[in-house]
């Protein structure tokens, strides 16, 4: 492998030269299963995601087994590669994806499809799974997008739904007894399918109707079950956690030290996919998360810590976790931050808290720009508490507020949207009317609107997703209502939403669809620069499928969607009952005020909510 050559004619070289501080380095001769753990993104993204760093430590803590990493290498690098005939590697060994036994992809995001099947493509390995042999290592996956896993049906030989890091190993259990056995790839698979959390696509069949619905999805092995069950940890403080994480030579998306506070949301809007497949709320305990921080203080040297959550704000032990934090970190000049805060939870000394050592910008999330809309999506919060929090932000000597809302929400009227302008409007006068001893000397007030995608297992899966041509005038209407210069608007390129939309809500045939784009040249879908939205709709034309059927209709209570062989906990009575409730514009009350009887509890036995 001329490396060494390629490296120094490509941008930014460290995203492919491993050795980093904390990477894990193995002899080959003593290691039993290698695992090479998938991203498929760029080095920098890759490596500010959590879920990474917490699964590669922790299969790498097991003696036989060997977890590396793989990015998908940028344009430049990709070129290089095949003019040389390299293929994808890892990034500890080097070692080309077919010396493996599995690859296994996370799925954050469905605008990364393409850059599965094009690393797929780079290492050699056929992206369907029937035309893989005996000697191809398992394709894997899992991820938030698995708990749709149909449009990568045909590709993936298993998923591991819910939170890996006690399936993982159990999985790994049996590969090693298979392993030893010399019994042919299918007796592996007949085995992990009765393992909970684990979805084998192969054993199971899909009918259709005459229109292109669903007719049946049943399983076709005995050992498959009807649904498969999500996975959940249910003892924050005692399951396996890093006390170091692997520090980049480069600069990464997230760089700085991440403490997970807890998973699942108490809060139940209405349009958000992780707060309901994460359900179950399950906090570490404070005293757990500053031995983690001053371990991963010590490990790394960051000079930044992330509280990271859903909601950060709700977290019960906040109080005294800030303040045990600060003790640690203000004499290290280490800072501190609170993305995921909540309107209605910034308190003036929950602020004076994370800018003891630095400030550092302020981002909420209205979501909707007028009250009836935030009710429909069951934000819970008002324009009252947009005002009082960024009135004590500039008191506090802020002068960036960032504000995120979406368009296209269930509902949504044109007045709907140009409150959006408004509301950002008040949040510059709110500024003005701060005296000017206080406030910081420079405003800026920074809008982002994102498009309503609609997301399986939410109370809007059923709901159809506005066109392109549609999301373009909302885009518009916003910007044409913006007249202060201390306001700056960005948007998200509609073709690509509703595209996004798409795959959300796919069924298996979209399997073939990836493929065909990954063959004209779709990769990196998600980066401006290189997403093409004709490309795609060549692809669709050429396998005669129209993306249409998946985004533009509202679906009926009575028909079978691609995803419900999975089991979030989440039961559909009450993704109904909440859908209904958001045509009426009625709240529900979190999770700590009123149960509100989503099933995930009985699913599990009781016991484990917050």
């Amino acid at each position: 492998m001329n490396l060494d050559k390629i490296l120094k004619e490509v941008q930014k070289p460290a995203r492919y030269i491993g050795t980093e501080y904390n990477s894990v380095h193995k002899d080959l001769a003593e290691v039993y299963i290698r695992f090479a753990f998938c991203f498929p993104d760029v080095y920098e993204v890759g490596m500010s995601h959590l879920g990474i760093k917490i699964l590669y430590h922790l299969l790498n803590r097991q003696t036989d087994i060997y977890c590396e990493r793989v990015f998908a290498p940028w344009i430049d690098m990709e070129e290089k590669m095949r003019e040389a005939g390299i293929p994808l590697f890892s990034m500890e060994t080097k070692s080309p994806l077919t010396d493996f036994d599995f690859v296994g992809f996370t799925l954050q995001y469905e605008m990364c499809y393409s850059n599965l099947v094009n690393m797929l493509d780079l290492s050699g390995i056929p992206a369907l799974r029937q035309e893989r042999g005996e000697d191809m290592p398992f394709i894997c996956a899992g991820g938030p997008c698995a708990f749709n896993p149909e449009p990568l049906a045909d590709l993936v030989d298993f998923f591991m739904i819910g939170e890996g890091e006690e399936v993982m190993l159990e999985v790994m259990e049996v590969y090693r007894s298979w392993k030893r056995s010399g019994a042919p790839k299918l007796a592996f698979l007949e085995e992990i399918v009765k393992l909970e959390g684990v979805y084998v696509p192969q054993f199971y069949t899909v009918t259709y109707n005459e229109d292109g619905t669903i007719k049946s999805m049943k399983p076709n092995h005995p050992n498959a079950p009807a649904r498969v069950k999500k996975r959940i940890i249910y003892d924050m403080d005692a399951v396996f956690y890093p006390d170091r994480m692997i520090v980049p030579f480069m600069e990464t998306i997230h760089d700085r030290i991440t403490l997970e506070l807890f998973r699942g949301c108490i809060r139940g809007c209405r349009f958000c996919q992780a707060g309901m497949i994460y359900r179950p709320v399950r906090e570490r305990s404070p005293e757990r998360l500053l031995e983690l921080a001053q371990k991963l203080i010590d490990n790394t040297g960051y000079e930044e810590i992330s509280m990271s959550s859903l909601s950060t704000s709700d977290y019960t032990g906040l109080q005294e976790l800030t303040e045990g934090l600060l003790d640690l970190t203000v004499s290290k000049k280490i800072n501190l931050s609170l993305p995921s805060l909540r309107i209605d939870s910034f308190s003036m000394e929950l602020m004076q808290k994370v800018q003891k050592v630095r400030k550092s910008g302020l981002t909420f999330a209205p979501e909707a720009g007028s009250q009836r809309l935030r009710d429909v999506i069951n934000k819970g919060v008002t324009e009252e508490d947009l005002m009082r929090s960024v009135a004590l932000a500039f008191a506090g000597g802020y002068g960036g507020v960032k504000l995120y809302f979406m368009i296209g929400l269930p509902t949504e009227t044109k007045d709907d949207v140009q409150q959006i302008a408004h509301l950002a409007h008040k949040v510059v006068q709110a500024y003005r009317d701060t005296p000017k001893h206080l406030r910081n000397k420079g405003l800026r007030v920074t809008v982002s609107a994102s498009s309503f995608v609609p997301k399986p297992f939410t109370p809007f899966q059923w709901a159809p997703q506005d066109d392109i041509e549609t999301l373009r005038d909302k885009q518009h209407w916003i910007k044409d209502e913006i007249r202060d210069k201390a306001i700056s608007y960005n948007w998200h390129e509609a073709t690509l939403s509703v595209l996004e939309g798409v795959f959300a809500r796919g069924d298996r045939r979209l399997g073939r669809v990836l493929i065909r784009a990954q063959r004209l040249g779709a990769r990196f879908d998600a980066w401006n620069e290189c997403f093409d939205y004709e490309l795609w709709q060549e692809a669709f034309r050429q396998e005669g499928i129209d993306p249409d059927f998946y985004n533009k209709r509202e679906r009926s209570y009575e028909e079978i969607l691609p995803w419900e062989v999975i089991d979030p906990g989440v039961s559909r009575a009450f993704l109904e009952r909440e859908n209904e409730k958001a045509k009426r514009g009625e709240l529900t009350k979190s999770c700590r005020d009123a149960c509100a009887g989503c099933g995930v509890m009985q699913a599990w036995g009781g016991g484990i909510c917050d």
